[in-house]
């Protein structure tokens, strides 16, 4: 009966309250009224951004109901079924108004709620109105109360009756010097801190955090509404509030406070034994948007469990087990969880697809004329800042470059032209770890943008992100540095120019040697970026990769880390030295049952990408080897017709060869060695 408070899986100003069920007993109706009242009454001492008197008077009467609901609770035990009525529709509105004041006072979404103050204002009023009909319709004859209690139920009907929707003054004036620091950047003119402080104060925006959950909030809100045209004003309202909230994250508040210190610690605690694989559905695989659980106790993703319900199954598809009931309970404790991996990795749903690169798309462009002009101005600040700070200064300034550009292509375009780069490639000399660290995660963001490489590459930043892979001062700046590597690895002539450099390829074989699971994968893609210019595969094999890869295959407890080393032996199969180095190293029945037990789709992908290009450039002995398993065609046939077209072709070619040879052999015909020398590669 009890709503329960902060899942914010809800969306903001929604009020999905329902009526309790006709069967309820007034006593259990009369109790959870109270406990629903109370709760409401807990939010009195917490900073409304929005309609402050009128939350007030909500308070007031919520509390005056709860003397009258007290006095009919101790009353009697027996009461009339007359009472369910208006007590049904009292509980209804109470769960409105609790929604109201939480989103009211909703952390994050202060500013958002300020410029909503009509529309809320409005929420009230209906919701004092709704208080005075559920009076009206109570049995007031039907129970003995107080004088006291009588005089104040009718005092209150008379107040709601005539509730007003005025918004407070104080939120107008306030929303009115938001607008006109807003047309301050529309213009281009950077607006007075002493202009903007009260705003913040008034709103109870302190810190740095503030400001940072301020900015996630509205960017949330951008993303669930920008596809909608019927929401492009209100879109581009929080575009400006957004940028406006950047900028004052950074020129407004002095220091940074993370505010993520204990969320941190608690989402370790959280994650503690978990990794991706755990959030994905076993009927799609992939992580799920909507997390469901049987009867059975077993979790799916809602929208694969009611495909399987549709084709006519009743069992559960983990167990087998007849289900007694397909009612889908929400598990909102693993979609909690998977909206924390979410946040803390940048990933998205698996269940959503595009959505990642439709969120890119968005942020291609600022939102709105102030968004852009504060934008603008935050970059050229933080630049000023890098060249002339103190060294506590560069650092921060720094670390708001990796913040800004970590999501929005429009912030990293923006800090690229303020020339932003160039001086975050000489804070990598940094003694300092942590400003080395700033810097190098700030460069792998910027290094996403077009425009980034030639000027990275230009100012020599090719040696200096070598330097911090070989000797990081801390293993996060390492693995950070591989990560930029990969992207400029992505322009043929910089990839040729990282392999030319002595430390590149061995240090990043150090970083797969590791046990910094995000270190080896970020080590392992650079390597396969590396692998597009040629001359490369060489000396990537003259690093012992192959046999390092092979032991990943074996060992690694990470899904994405065989997939990644999967990828890399795929690329060096293409040509005959590294064909041989994978077959020497023992590989070929590892890769078949990597294939056999799989379950990601690029896994599987790969696996018959590095089968067809051993057939080719291995021969015969190869495929006789591949013919004489039983379980590989099996494995083939169902990416025909599970796989992506890619894989579907691939497997398709390696099933010819096999029939080919099959064949050939059944006829008795000589088998010619592929290439010259097969002889020589000894096949496990």
């Amino acid at each position: 009966m009890i709503h329960k408070s902060n899942d914010w899986t809800r969306r903001i100003l929604t009020f999905p309250a329902v009526h309790p069920c006709q069967s309820i007993s007034p006593v259990t109706l009369v109790n959870s009224l109270i406990d629903l009242g109370n709760k409401i009454c807990s939010y009195r001492s917490i900073c409304f951004a929005t309609n402050k008197r009128n939350a007030r008077q909500a308070f007031r009467h919520v509390r005056n109901l709860l003397v009258f609901l007290e006095e009919i609770g101790n009353g009697s035990s027996i009461m009339p079924d007359s009472f369910a009525l208006s007590l049904s529709e009292l509980h209804l509105t109470f769960q409105k108004l609790l929604y109201l004041v939480e989103d009211c006072t909703r952390d994050g979404a202060r500013t958002w709620m300020l410029t909503q103050s009509d529309r809320i204002a409005n929420h009230f009023r209906d919701i004092f109105r709704a208080i005075a009909m559920s009076l009206d319709v109570f049995p007031f004859g039907s129970v003995d109360l107080s004088d006291e209690v009588n005089e104040l139920i009718e005092l209150l009907v008379r107040q709601t009756r005539k509730a007003r929707s005025d918004v407070d003054p104080d939120d107008s004036r306030v929303i009115n010097d938001i607008i006109w620091i807003l047309g301050r950047f529309e213009d281009g003119v950077a607006p007075d801190p002493r202009e903007i402080k009260p705003v913040l104060e008034y709103l109870g925006i302190r810190k740095w955090s503030n400001c940072n959950k301020e900015v996630k909030f509205l960017d949330s809100e951008i993303a669930a509404e920008y596809l909608n045209e019927e929401k492009k004003k209100e879109v581009e309202l929080l575009s400006s509030l957004m940028g406006f909230m950047c900028y004052c994250r950074v020129v407004i508040f002095g220091s940074i406070d993370t505010g993520s210190s204990d969320n941190q610690q608690r989402n370790q605690e959280e994650f503690h034994g978990l990794n991706p694989d755990d959030f994905r559905c076993p009927i799609s695989l992939e992580i799920m948007a909507d997390p469901v659980t049987l009867s059975t106790g077993h979790t799916y993703d809602r929208t694969s469990i009611l495909k399987w319900f549709r084709a006519g199954n009743r069992t559960c598809p983990n167990t087998g087990e007849k289900l007694t009931s397909t009612v889908l309970v929400p598990n909102l404790v693993v979609r909690r969880l998977i909206e924390l991996y979410c946040s803390e990795n940048g990933a998205g749903s698996g269940s959503e697809p595009g959505r990642k690169n439709r969120d890119l798309k968005r942020t291609m462009v600022a939102g709105s004329m102030a968004a852009e002009g504060a934008v603008k101005m935050l970059a050229a600040f933080i630049a000023d800042r890098l060249v002339n700070g103190d060294p506590e200064e560069t650092n921060r300034a720094a670390f708001e470059v990796r913040v800004l550009s970590k999501t929005s292509i429009f912030n990293r375009s923006c800090l690229v032209e303020a020339g932003t780069i160039q001086s975050l490639l000489k804070l990598l000399l940094s003694s300092d770890s942590t400003t080395q660290e700033n810097a190098i995660a700030a460069l792998l963001n910027l290094s996403k943008h077009s425009k980034s490489k030639s000027v990275i590459v230009d100012n020599g930043g090719l040696d200096l992100i070598v330097g911090v892979l070989h000797n990081g001062l801390k293993e996060e700046a390492r693995q950070h540095a591989a990560a930029v590597l990969f992207y400029l690895a992505s322009v043929e002539e910089y990839s040729e120019m990282i392999g030319e450099i002595p430390e590149s390829i061995p240090s990043l074989i150090e970083l797969i040697k590791g046990t910094n699971h995000h270190a080896k994968k970020n080590a392992l893609v650079a390597i396969f970026g590396l692998l597009t210019y040629p001359d490369n595969h060489k000396r990537v094999l003259a690093a012992g990769t192959v046999s390092l890869l092979i032991e990943l295959l074996r060992s690694a407890d990470r899904e994405y880390l065989i997939t990644d080393s999967l990828a890399v032996l795929s690329s060096l199969a293409q040509n005959p030295d590294g064909c041989i180095a994978i077959l020497r190293g023992g590989a070929l029945n590892l890769i078949i049952g990597t294939l056999n037990s799989s379950s990601s789709r690029a896994g599987k992908e790969f696996c018959v990408s590095l089968l067809l290009a051993l057939c080719i450039n291995g021969g015969a002995v190869v495929v006789s080897v591949l013919v004489k398993n039983p379980s590989l065609m099996v494995s083939l046939y169902s990416l025909l017709n599970e796989g992506t077209s890619r894989a579907s072709k691939k497997a398709s070619a390696l099933i010819r060869i096999l029939h080919e040879f099959y064949e050939k052999s059944s006829s008795s015909t000589p088998r010619t060695p592929v290439l010259p020398g097969e002889q020589f590669i000894h096949v496990w």
